[in-house]
């Protein structure tokens, strides 16, 4: 069919495209004005979705576009939670209206909570819009314009306290738990102590505090003392054996050399020395009977003696000596041997207390870090900030969001002019008609003799007459 067809059908048709347009348009307009007016009201938050963690840990600084939406997405889920509507119901004090009551108890017959009812009737017109951006956007629709305003508002209000909650609530329940382990962990750190005190009080140890071992430094000492009176007992001893297979031989004390470097006997030597040189100066002048020599030779005799009992001396001496040095010798072994196992056992009881220790310490760190995730837990629980803010607060609407009468009168008239262009070609399909020359060719070889309510042109005279021509004759 052409535009020219169609046209000439829509034209002689006209009447019943009219009626079902204006019916169309009619009933949209009649439906508009019957139904009850609504209200929405709409309510704005801001999001900070850099900066969405708790205070203990560190802000992220790059937030990926994923990220954003999907987090977004989760704060709307928030927002149309049953738990974010029963905090609406009780902030409006709507369980407390009578009427809301009477329809409850008609709907499930007095059976379930009011609130979850409430709640779900509230958020079955509840509108949650997210964008590109961090703002947030709550509608609500209602017949009654401030009731709209008012539970857009308190889904507002009821989204900050939910996601504080939500926020507060995991870090009072981590900070209660935290609390329960820090007395027991300030118990095993306590125990731990005291067995180290009792310990070292029973073994009569003190606590270390990195100073130099007296034991190890007395095991040294002795050591050292011990190898300088090896040395001095053997030196004794070499000098002692020395001295008696010098004697054993045939020699005389005279000739050993300790008695020798005896210095009481170089004395006497001296002076005995000097006294045979004036002994024999008074034979030669004086004579041997003379009192004088006698005398000098009862001194020379004397001090002979007095050599004799030094060297005599000087040998028990060096046996003292050896004696002695290796009786030092013996001791001084015997004290270093009881001193390397007095240190052994006080290495041995350190050791112990060196496990003793590390309880205290692991009892120590394991307080130490449970008291840290205490107070961040009791930090994070009294938060009383979110990174979400009320932006806008809705307003009483003035105006209906619907039904919207010139959108539905447009959306009516473009109806309505399909359905009439339907109605139309329906109508014209059951009853087809030739409203056109050009409808002839729809109904096979059939010549055109004439065309009725139409000025004819030139053109159109000549086609007849050509029509006319190639006639055939009847038979």
């Amino acid at each position: 069919m052409s535009l020219q067809q169609f046209l000439l059908v829509w034209r002689a048709r006209f009447r019943m495209f009219a009626m079902v347009l204006g019916a169309t348009v009619l009933a949209a307009l009649a439906v508009s004005l019957l139904l009850p007016k609504s209200y929405k009201a709409t309510a704005s938050l801001l999001v900070d979705t850099e900066n969405r963690q708790s205070l203990s840990d560190t802000v992220r600084p790059l937030v990926l576009p994923q990220e954003r939406l999907s987090y977004l997405q989760t704060q709307a889920n928030i927002i149309t939670s049953e738990r974010a509507g029963r905090r609406v119901v009780r902030g409006l004090q709507l369980a407390d209206r009578p009427r809301l009551r009477e329809r409850f108890v008609e709907d499930t017959g007095g059976g379930g909570s009011i609130e979850d009812w409430i709640a779900q009737r509230l958020l079955r017109k509840l509108d949650v819009e997210t964008s590109q951006s961090d703002v947030i956007r709550i509608g609500y629709s209602s017949h009654d314009p401030r009731f709209a305003a008012a539970v857009a508002n308190a889904f507002a209000r009821a989204y900050v306290e939910t996601k504080l909650e939500l926020r507060v609530q995991p870090t009072r329940e981590a900070a209660a738990w935290f609390e329960q382990q820090l007395k027991s962990l300030r118990a095993n750190l306590e125990q731990a102590q005291a067995r180290l005190t009792a310990y070292q009080r029973s073994n009569r140890i003190a606590a270390a505090d990195g100073s130099p071992d007296p034991d190890a430094a007395r095991l040294a000492a002795l050591s050292t003392k011990l190898v300088d009176a090896q040395a001095q007992a053997f030196d004794a001893s070499a000098r002692l054996q020395q001295a008696r297979a010098y004697l054993a031989r045939g020699g005389s004390p005279d000739d050993v050399p300790q008695v020798l470097a005896d210095p009481l006997v170089q004395k006497l030597a001296a002076e005995l020395s000097l006294g045979e040189s004036k002994l024999q100066g008074i034979a030669s002048q004086l004579g041997v009977n003379h009192p004088t020599y006698r005398r000098q030779v009862s001194e020379n005799r004397s001090l002979r003696a007095q050599i004799a009992s030094e060297m005599r001396k000087v040998l028990v001496g060096l046996e003292n000596t050896a004696g002695e040095r290796r009786r030092r010798e013996a001791d001084l072994g015997a004290a270093l041997d009881a001193q390397r196992e007095r240190l052994l056992q006080d290495k041995a009881s350190r050791n112990q207390v060196a496990v003793l220790q590390r309880d205290v310490d692991n009892a120590q760190a394991a307080y130490g870090l449970a008291l840290q995730r205490f107070i961040s837990s009791e930090v994070d629980s009294r938060a009383s900030q979110t990174n979400a803010a009320i932006l806008d607060r809705a307003v009483v609407p003035i105006e209906p969001s619907s039904p919207k009468l010139v959108l539905n009168a447009a959306v009516s008239l473009l109806v309505g002019l399909l359905l009439g262009i339907g109605a139309v070609m329906l109508l014209e399909i059951a009853d087809r008609r030739v409203r056109s020359p050009a409808d002839m060719g729809l109904l096979g070889d059939v010549p055109l003799l004439a065309v009725l309510g139409h000025r004819r042109g030139a053109a159109d005279r000549l086609l007849v007459a050509r029509s006319a021509a190639v006639l055939p004759e009847p038979k």
